[in-house]
């Protein structure tokens, strides 16, 4: 709850910036209920609910010491599955500065290593080049198209689907996005920062 005025800041100035991407609620049925968007408190009630019953882990994103951006790996099942879903945003003024991809990273090797998952999804909007730009550099695969998948920005939109499985990182995500950012850097006409980071998948 005492990041309530830290997060409000933030989304407030990236108003822009992550409405397209961001998740809406869609029209209410004639026979559904009327769905309002929740307060800050409300979410944050919702979050530790759910991760107390084992089915979400969520996050704030911290750079220099100050709230930009929040990631949370939701969906968790368990049984024969062991898989989850990450979804996150961030600040558009730390965009580029591989602020993004270093927190999946760290947030994919907590499930493998810690929780125990063995598979991670991230469902990206086909029109969202730069949160496409974090994955791809990540190494995950693109495993096809979920048409009208989620309601985002006042339609239902189209996902496209990138996973990862333990196996495919032994030596941890962080380690592997660290060895490909040495290379690219070390490369002879390699810009110097990488690309921009997603404001929301």
């Amino acid at each position: 709850m005492r990041d309530q005025r830290a997060w409000r800041e933030v989304n407030r100035r990236n108003r822009d910036w992550l409405r397209p991407w961001e998740a809406t609620i869609p029209p209410p049925t004639p026979s559904g209920p009327i769905a309002h968007r929740p307060t800050y408190r409300q979410m944050v009630r919702h979050l530790r609910s759910e991760a107390n019953a084992g089915r979400m882990l969520p996050f704030v994103i911290e750079y220099q010491g100050r709230l930009v951006g929040q990631l949370t790996v939701a969906g968790i099942t368990w049984g024969s599955m062991c898989s989850g879903h990450v979804g996150y945003w961030v600040d558009e003024g730390v965009a580029g500065r591989g602020v993004m991809p270093t927190a999946v990273a760290l947030a994919v090797d907590h499930c493998f290593r810690t929780v125990g998952l063995h598979r991670i999804e991230v469902c990206i909007r086909p029109e969202n080049m730069p949160s496409r730009r974090v994955v791809e550099k990540l190494g995950f695969r693109q495993e096809g198209l979920r048409p009208r998948y989620l309601h985002i920005d006042g339609a239902w939109r189209d996902h496209l689907v990138f996973a990862l499985t333990a196996e495919e990182v032994p030596d941890g995500l962080l380690r592997r996005w660290h060895r490909s950012r040495s290379q690219n850097t070390s490369s002879p006409g390699a810009p110097s920062a990488p690309g921009n980071t997603p404001p929301r998948n």
